[in-house]
């Protein structure tokens, strides 16, 4: 028992050295049950922003999955670099855009010393961040962690959109505004106790502030780009253009299911048993009711059944779930998940189809429009249903697209008047591999000049 003892004590002096950084926490002799809560709740949160960082690696294998093998360096280099850019841009702008402090209004900002830091010989300042004063779940540091982790997200969303013709550097500048200016300010709307906050608006994690604005991003980029070559006959006919990897998409959704159990369960921003448990289960059973959906109708509809577009009715019901994930019962998720499933397969068909509007990985079907699904579904499931709140939800959608649509639209035309969006037409048939980096993906399987794909090592073979 005494050993026992030994190792729940070990374990506790851990915890709390882990949930405050630096602080001395460790000196405490006897902490009291206040402050272990508060370091747990910390801890909880530290690890759901890991979690999110996650969910980074799932949205590059995804995109290298679904697109083309000659555009696969290309994409995990976008995907690279949004996140990079995504936490400095927001560690420098974003953070403070987005959470300026007491304000109701469209847009404010908040002046705070040094670069993301706290000088540790400042007793006030490490006093008044690093303790429960700050928070009662989190310390300054790892609210600022767990956020920047959403950050690049939404620019993220976008990159799957766009693949295999925009011009890396002009897709860089588009993302670095994107992530440092249209969603903190969007987000301060809600999140930062602006006037959507003030209307009512409800938005768990973020089916409209982070999902639905990349959405909007995908949107109007992939329609101001035009379609990649071959994509649509001058007849209008629709040619599929197969994913090269369906493996490694298949990783990447598992990957960004784990990781959305950070992105809805770090979003209690505490470690309470109640609320952490019931958003676990109901981000699992939209996710698991989407994807089932979406297979069941894909099946019946095209007499095989597709397994992109399973894998995207599991996200589609992630994506719905996430602006109500604490205030659902069980079979209400469900519901969502299931309506979120059948909305992607349709939205996927005429987005393609109809719009002609070219998204090699759905992401305009699964984030925008399952997006808004999950903000209204807040207003007609749940504790808070009723016509009030679908109203405020509703404004909320409408208010947050229009901006990020106009944003978008602006610094698009910017970049491309300045820098041009798409790379030409031998580049784009050559792959953006070769042509923006100079380098392969898979360097053993090229296509020869029959368009036969070769192994390289079958080649030297050959020769000799």
């Amino acid at each position: 028992m005494k050993h026992v003892s030994m190792l729940k004590r070990a374990l506790l002096l851990l915890a709390l050295g882990l949930g405050v950084g630096a602080t001395p926490v460790l000196a405490q002799e006897a902490p009291t049950p206040e402050y272990i809560m508060w370091t747990l709740n910390n801890l909880w949160i530290m690890l759901s922003g890991a979690l999110v960082f996650i969910m980074h690696l799932g949205f590059a294998t995804l995109e290298s999955g679904l697109t083309q093998s000659k555009n696969t360096v290309n994409i995990l280099f976008k995907n690279a670099m949004i996140i990079c850019i995504g936490v400095l841009t927001y560690a420098l702008i974003g953070f403070n855009l987005m959470y300026p402090g007491d304000f109701n209004g469209f847009l404010s900002f908040a002046a705070v010393p040094g670069f993301i830091s706290i000088d540790p010989s400042d007793a006030e300042a490490v006093a008044a961040s690093l303790t429960p004063a700050y928070n009662e779940g989190y310390t300054w540091y790892t609210d600022f962690f767990f956020q920047a982790m959403f950050a690049a997200t939404a620019a993220t969303i976008v990159s799957g959109a766009v693949a295999g013709r925009i011009k890396l550097s002009s897709f860089l500048v588009f993302a670095t505004l994107f992530v440092s200016l249209s969603y903190p300010i969007t987000g301060a709307w809600k999140w930062g106790g602006g006037w959507l906050d003030g209307l009512g608006f409800y938005d768990f994690a973020g089916s409209t502030l982070v999902h639905s604005v990349g959405g909007w991003g995908a949107l109007v980029l992939a329609a101001m780009l035009g379609p990649r070559l071959g994509k649509y006959g001058k007849d209008g006919s629709v040619n599929v253009i197969p994913a090269s990897n369906l493996p490694l998409a298949a990783i990447g959704v598992f990957l960004l299911w784990f990781g959305w159990f950070g992105f809805n369960g770090g979003s209690v921003l505490s470690a309470d048993a109640a609320t952490v448990s019931l958003v676990l289960v109901t981000t699992s059973m939209a996710a698991a009711a989407g994807g089932l959906t979406t297979g069941i109708v894909s099946w019946l509809r095209d007499t095989k059944p597709d397994l992109s577009m399973a894998l995207n009715g599991i996200l589609a019901g992630l994506v719905g779930i996430t602006a109500g994930a604490d205030q659902m019962m069980v079979w209400e998720a469900v519901v969502i998940g299931m309506v979120a499933g059948v909305l992607v397969y349709f939205s996927v068909i005429f987005v393609d189809q109809k719009l002609k509007i070219d998204d090699p990985v759905g992401a305009i079907s699964v984030h925008l429009v399952c997006g808004i699904w999950g903000t209204l579904a807040v207003g007609i499931f749940g504790q808070l249903a009723g016509l009030p709140q679908l109203g405020y939800q509703l404004v909320g959608i409408l208010a947050i697209g229009a901006f990020t649509v106009i944003f978008c639209l602006l610094v698009g035309f910017l970049v491309k008047a300045t820098m041009g969006l798409r790379v030409d037409a031998h580049e784009e048939t050559i792959g953006l591999d070769v042509g923006e980096h100079g380098m392969h993906a898979y360097p053993d399987f090229l296509i020869s000049g029959n368009g036969v794909l070769e192994s390289e090592s079958e080649k030297v073979l050959a020769g000799a």
